[in-house]
Order: structure tokens, then C-alpha cells, then sequence
């Protein structure tokens, strides 16, 4: 039995030493040194090239290096075996970390603090809205978007999240499909888009939802927090609508090109803060750990857990 590690932009080397540690009578070859490919049953992947995958004649499971997986999904030819994403308590916390850190940032208008300390002024925004005042709307209630409804909550905030499906969270008011989306964003101050790259979500970060956010809040406006995927948004759209005031700010971790391209005027806008996709960073250790968990359950023939439901992309 072998397992591959693919990786692009990530070191598979890393991932390799933590999977023979952890294992030592673990087959674990590193692409592009697959030796003979009929050995290998399982493949850890992060943007594997197209058709790689298809190759491997007895593939049992990919495991995708993070929690994303649209990285595999793009592959045409990809085996229609199942396709695993990482799910940790620890990358789950970093991206609620990421989350609420943003979310305060822009509540208490630190873009305005530090434009006043560049110029020396002593200026004192005292009619900040309260926690209680202000509406968080997050976008995608899965593990991640869920937690960070939670938390968001607890720090006193007014929450509400929207997602394809129907969900029921305690203390969070839940919204739903298309039918639910307009009621969603008329009630949301700060909108937190944690949702995954599919067809159906490509370009929706766009004018036309901008334009649907609340304009009754009592921040001077609303404001755009991604820390999802990149091709979600249209990046021309947000300075347009930053440009024009229909979003007062936004912290974008993804982008529709990564590396964000030196030519990018998000890099130098006033009212954006940009991250270099750091949000929630899947650790090396956890990630190996993970991985072998899940093939003695296979082994086992017990069920795998958090598995990609290929047709809805998530």
C-alpha cells in the first residue's frame, strides 16, 4: 500500500517526513518519483496537475492538503473516487481568529486610526456603535463559517448567516438559497464570506450583492471581509464600490490571482487591508495526522469522514 504527496506550492518534502514518522511501514512516495503507479492507493494533494490523478489505476482516496478543495476539482479528468478536505479544530480556530480579528478591526476603525496617526491628529471617534449595534452576516455555515458565527455572537454582536441549505444555530438567525439572500444582506453591516469556489458561487461577490447590504448601519458603511476563495470575488467590483461608497472597507485574504500581482491597486487602496491568503494555515503535523487516521478507518472499512460531496463542490 503507498500513498502519493502532490503538492504545488507547498513543500511535499515536509509532508513526506511527517507521514514516515508517524508511520514508518507507510509506502509514502513524492511526486514526481510515483515508481510504479499501481501501488499507489492513496494520493495527499494540493493542486494536482491535470490528469496526475487519473493515472493512478488503483486510487482508493485523494486527501486534499487544506480545507479547500476547488484546487482538485478543476481537474477534468479527475477518478470518481472519494475526495476528502482537511477538517482540525486547530485550522478551524485560526480562521475565527482571522474572522473576529477583521470584524473588530473595522468595528472599531482602525483604517481611520492609523490614517490619523500617520498625520499626527488626536482624534477621538467617540460615537462608536456598540458590539450589540452592529449586524454580522456570514456567508457559508459549514465548520468554519459556523464557528465564527459562534464566536462572533459571544463578542456581543448581532449574527446572521446564510448558506444553500437550511440550518438551525442557536442564537444565530439562519437565512437560505436565493430566496433567503436579499433578506440576508438588507440586515448585514460587516458580510464574511467564508463560502467555497464552485460554479454556482464564482463572481458572487459582486456589485449587485454590494449593492444589496445595508446602508442603515451605524458604521459609515458596509463593509467586505473574504477570507474564502478568491475567484468568489470580482475584484473590479470592490473598487468600484469602495471608489463610489457603497462599501466603506474591506480585509481580503483571496484573490482572483494569487500572488496578488504587484500591479493590483488593492495593494495600495486606503480602504482595503490585504493578506496573503494566511487566514487559516493548515499545520504540516496536523494535516499528516489526519490523513492517517482516516486510512486505518478505511482500512477498517469504517466510513471516511468529510467527504467532498463532488456535485455541489464542497
Amino acid at each position: 500500500m503507498s500513498l502519493l504527496v502532490v503538492s504545488e506550492g507547498m513543500d511535499p518534502d515536509c509532508f513526506a517526513k511527517e507521514l514516515r514518522q508517524l508511520d514508518s511501514e507507510l509506502d509514502v512516495r513524492v511526486w514526481p518519483d510515483a515508481g510504479d503507479r499501481s501501488d499507489i492507493r492513496y494520493a495527499l494533494v494540493w493542486k494536482p496537475e491535470e490528469g496526475l490523478l487519473a493515472s493512478l489505476p488503483n486510487l482508493d482516496v485523494i486527501f486534499s492538503m487544506g480545507a479547500g478543495v476547488d484546487h482538485v476539482l478543476r481537474d477534468q479528468q479527475l477518478p470518481d473516487v472519494p475526495l476528502v478536505r482537511f477538517v482540525d479544530p486547530n485550522l478551524t480556530m485560526r480562521m475565527t481568529e482571522y474572522v473576529c480579528l477583521h470584524v473588530l478591526f473595522h468595528h472599531r476603525r482602525m483604517l481611520d486610526y492609523a490614517e490619523l496617526q500617520r498625520e499626527k491628529k488626536w482624534t477621538d471617534w467617540s460615537q462608536q456603535p456598540g458590539a450589540n449595534e452592529v449586524r454580522i452576516g456570514v456567508m457559508g455555515l459549514g465548520v468554519l463559517g459556523m464557528d465564527a458565527a459562534e464566536k462572533l455572537r459571544m463578542l456581543g454582536y448581532q449574527v446572521a448567516g446564510w448558506s444553500r441549505s437550511p440550518k438551525d444555530i442557536e442564537g444565530i438567525d439562519c437565512f437560505a438559497g436565493a430566496d433567503g439572500l436579499d433578506a440576508f444582506l438588507a440586515r448585514t453591516d460587516i458580510l464574511v464570506c467564508l463560502l467555497p469556489h464552485t460554479p454556482d458561487t464564482e463572481g458572487f461577490l459582486n456589485s449587485q450583492l454590494f449593492a444589496s447590504l445595508a446602508q442603515d448601519g451605524q458604521l459609515p458603511g458596509p463593509v467586505l471581509i473574504n477570507a474564502g476563495r478568491g475567484r468568489v470575488q470580482v475584484e473590479a467590483d470592490i473598487l468600484a464600490a469602495l471608489d463610489d461608497g457603497t462599501l466603506w472597507a474591506a480585509s481580503l485574504d483571496v484573490f482572483e490571482e494569487e500572488p496578488l500581482p504587484a500591479s493590483s491597486p488593492l495593494w495600495t487602496h486606503p480602504r482595503v487591508v490585504v493578506t496573503p491568503h494566511n487566514a487559516s494555515i493548515s499545520d504540516d503535523r496536523a494535516v499528516c495526522r489526519y490523513v492517517l487516521d482516516q486510512i486505518t478507518q478505511h482500512e477498517a472499512g469504517k466510513p471516511l469522514q468529510n467527504v467532498v460531496d463532488l456535485k455541489r463542490g464542497y
